[in-house]
């Protein structure tokens, strides 16, 4: 709105003009599949129409988020605004991945947890946290069915293989056997303050200095410069990859839903 600059301020009598014949897909979460749901079931093209859905059909449909769809075509929202200086300390870190499509294949699926896993890791090293929950979250093919589980471990890690490992574990007790679309993992529990230990055992201490040495290409070069051999064929690797909200000081969660 209000081009090239952008801004736009908009007053509490205006909201219900204004959102009136904007589309719902420029609402923020309501992807192409969303949109097309809301078209084919309920004839909704605009924001306004949202608005003044029938919330119980939207629920009925969409589970949760139906109600807050409904809101979101009110331009409703009960969340606080919390001055930066004023914000909690960071509480986790965490990537999802949208998939290009489906996938069930295991070497697919293990190739992208590998994938997160170091985007996780790296973040939590260079900003030297180190957590003890690792949390997985898994949508399906349909976009709808979401599934998360979560482990605790009695030390902090933050190595990208350490948080791999922990993660196929976790998704292996999910007992996921259908198409996967979306694919989320999240470290928390967080010290401050801490980068691995070295350790006392050899081949800890190679893949430490291994990791070290990753982090220092990637961070001058970019991103997956270095990265495990078994990423290498990884289709269209990085470009479905959803950033997490940063700040000068330090990394935000990250909800995947």
């Amino acid at each position: 709105m209000m081009k090239p600059d952008g801004l736009t301020v908009i007053t509490p009598d205006r909201v219900r003009d204004i959102l009136e014949k904007i589309p719902v897909g420029d609402l923020c979460g309501v992807g192409k599949k969303l949109q097309k749901q809301l078209a084919l079931y309920f004839n909704i093209h605009t924001c306004g129409k949202l608005g003044r859905a029938d919330e119980e059909r939207l629920a009925k449909k969409f589970g949760i988020i139906g109600r807050q769809l409904k809101m979101m075509g009110q331009g409703i929202d009960n969340s606080p605004v919390v001055p930066m200086e004023e914000e909690e300390q960071v509480k986790s870190i965490g990537h999802s991945m949208t998939l290009p499509r489906d996938i069930d294949d295991r070497d697919q699926i293990l190739k992208r947890l590998l994938q997160l896993s170091e985007m996780v890791g790296r973040r939590a090293r260079k900003y030297r946290l180190a957590g003890k929950t690792i949390s997985v979250y898994v949508r399906l093919g349909d976009f709808y069915s979401n599934f998360q589980k979560q482990t605790t471990l009695t030390t902090a890690i933050n190595l990208s293989d350490d948080i791999y490992q922990t993660t196929v574990k976790v998704f292996d007790t999910m007992g996921i056997d259908q198409p996967i679309r979306l694919l989320g993992i999240s470290l928390s529990n967080l010290r401050e303050g801490e980068d691995s230990q070295p350790s006392l055992f050899e081949d800890n201490r190679k893949k430490e200095q291994l990791t070290k040495a990753m982090d220092a290409v990637n961070n001058k070069l970019g991103d997956f410069k270095v990265t495990f051999g078994s990423l290498l064929d990884a289709e269209e690797k990085g470009n479905h990859v959803i950033s997490p909200a940063w700040r000068p000081e330090g990394v935000r969660n990250v909800g995947v839903e």
